[in-house]
């Protein structure tokens, strides 16, 4: 197994560990139910991931033999410019967000990760698996571009995904904590508001690792009442409709707006 993926199973057991202890909503009487939902799509989803990952090694591999990509023409030391991609590939990954919320054929299938009426840890893997084929082919674009070295992107998979564990999470953490928190990172609270089934919270916080792009972009978007969020998309929460296969059908259905 790689890095990021021992890295998944471990955040991913012991958050959905923690959640059994503290969770923040409290009304989760499902949560093994609802968990292996998503899982079965994280897993249909994980072999399409893991069968273009050689293809992302591959571009940062040709970049550095042919001298490509931006962190190439800099000249850089090897600490500086693994933290120099690190938080420009965080970048890149906060616009094709932004860009699954506004552009219709990729809504089609990010949506699928929003109609999870129960937000927990598991929903950090609830995604279509052409929305991961598209995410790497686009994803190889940038490393090229970049000239993002294999360290510094076996380094940002990893953290990211312990990342979109944590803020998807049902952990309670305390307020103080979680302010704390989201000066640098996206927290919980930051993320639900994100999947809030209000429009305009939808279309907001679309961080990976930091929040200061939402800062910057003027994405970021806050509620007091954090527990008042009913998730989803306003459909499609019927438990018929969390099962595999509605979930792949989902996004060729004609009815696409958030």
């Amino acid at each position: 197994m790689t890095m990021d993926a021992w890295a998944t199973l471990i955040a991913l057991v012991l958050l959905f560990g923690l959640e059994g202890l503290w969770p923040f909503y409290r009304d989760r009487a499902q949560r093994f139910r609802h968990g292996w939902r998503n899982l079965q799509l994280a897993l249909v989803s994980g072999v399409v991931a893991a069968a273009s990952a050689p293809l992302l090694f591959a571009a940062s591999e040709l970049a550095a033999e042919r001298g490509w990509g931006l962190l190439h023409q800099l000249g850089l030391g090897p600490l500086a410019a693994l933290l120099v991609a690190f938080v420009l590939f965080d970048l890149w990954m906060y616009l094709w967000h932004r860009a699954n919320h506004r552009i219709l054929f990729l809504w089609r299938f990010h949506r699928v990760h929003h109609t999870d009426p129960e937000m927990d840890c598991t929903t950090a893997l609830r995604f279509h698996p052409i929305e991961m084929l598209l995410s790497g082919g686009a994803n190889v674009v940038v490393i090229v571009a970049l000239g993002m070295a294999v360290p510094a992107l076996i380094v940002y998979k990893t953290v990211m995904v312990v990342a979109i564990l944590f803020h998807h999470s049902n952990l309670a953490i305390p307020e103080s904590i979680d302010r704390r928190l989201r000066a640098v990172v996206v927290s919980p609270a930051v993320h639900r508001v994100h999947h809030s089934e209000v429009r305009s919270e939808t279309d907001s916080n679309y961080g990976t690792v930091f929040s200061f792009w939402d800062r910057l972009f003027g994405s970021l978007r806050l509620r007091d009442d954090v527990r008042a969020i009913r998730f989803g998309i306003g459909r499609y929460r019927a438990p018929d409709w969390q099962r595999l296969a509605p979930l792949l059908a989902l996004p060729f259905r004609r009815e696409v707006a958030p």
